[in-house]
Parts: structure tokens; C-alpha cells; sequence
């Protein structure tokens, strides 16, 4: 988890229709995505000026709002997951591959990733992803079909999901 951004980082806002988003990019890409409001997770923020016109949060606003305004093409932005574990980031791999408007149990990313006992470790690694919407943890469900937690929380989560079609 990022409890604060380095110095190098440039960061944004941008407005959704689930609510403010905070971006973050490193030097090597995009690094958060968080919703200021709701979201626990989302390191503090430490008064910097934003850099709108950063290049990568420039592309990464872009996929963001066509994203929501319902193209499903994949986000194609260069990712710093350097702040997770090796497990953690496998996780999060194994999360870009699920496709839009599809869902995968916690225990299907578990066996994806070779850790198929691991389904708890993973929901603790699905629950530090620091790059809601981008790396799509919430079309991670149950293994009854059930909403389960969301960072940026449940009622997000549906509406995500709606808008992916999946009901």
C-alpha cells in the first residue's frame, strides 16, 4: 500500500461520475488511482501543486473517460506497480486480464496466479490495488456470485459493474 507519494510523482484530479478521482504517475507510469472520497487506502494528500498536463496522467485521464463513457477498450497505459510485493503484483497482473463485462471469482485469480489455496492472501493483495478502475478489482466477486468488498466500496462496485454490463 502507498501511504505517501514520493517527490518525483506528479498527481491529478479528475472528476467521474462516481466521483473524484486522484491519479498518480511516477517516472515509470501510472502508479494510483484512487476515489478521494470513500477510499481509505488513498495515501494523504501532501499539498503538491497537480500536473494536469503530465503526459501519462494527460492518457491516463483520457482511457478514464472514455472508459466511462462506456468504450470497453482496454486501458493501454504504462503501469508503475513497483509499490506492491511480488505476490501482490501478480495478483494485479492476473486482475488485467479479466476481460470487461466478465467477472472471476477470488479463488479463480488464486489458481491463476499458481496460489490456489492462497484465496485469502489474494482478496488481502486485491484490497491494496492501487489502481482502482485500471486494474479492474472489482470485477472480482465471491465464490457465490456475491459483491464482496471494494476499496472504493460496494456501491461503487455495482455501479462499475453496471456499466460493464454485468448484472
Amino acid at each position: 500500500m502507498i501511504t505517501h507519494l514520493p517527490h518525483d510523482w506528479a498527481t491529478c484530479t479528475m472528476d467521474t461520475p462516481l466521483g473524484e478521482l486522484r491519479l498518480a504517475a511516477s517516472p515509470r507510469g501510472l502508479a494510483g488511482a484512487w476515489f478521494t472520497t470513500a477510499q481509505v487506502d488513498a495515501p494523504p494528500d501532501d499539498g503538491r501543486p497537480p500536473s494536469p498536463e503530465h503526459p501519462t496522467l494527460t492518457q491516463a485521464r483520457a482511457a478514464l473517460t472514455a472508459y466511462f463513457a462506456g468504450q470497453a477498450e482496454p486501458f493501454d497505459l504504462a503501469l508503475d506497480l513497483s509499490c506492491g510485493t511480488p505476490f501482490q503484483q501478480a495478483v494485479w497482473e492476473a486482475l488485467r486480464h479479466i476481460p470487461y463485462g466478465a467477472t472471476r471469482t477470488y479463488r479463480e485469480i488464486a489458481t491463476a496466479i499458481g496460489r490456489a489455496q492462497a484465496v485469502r492472501a489474494v482478496g488481502r493483495a486485491i484490497g491494496q490495488n492501487p489502481l482502482s478502475i485500471v486494474i479492474p478489482c472489482h470485477r472480482v466477486l465471491g465464490s457465490d456470485g456475491s459483491l464482496t468488498g471494494y476499496a472504493g466500496g460496494l456501491d461503487r462496485k455495482r455501479a462499475l459493474l453496471a456499466l460493464e454490463g454485468i448484472r
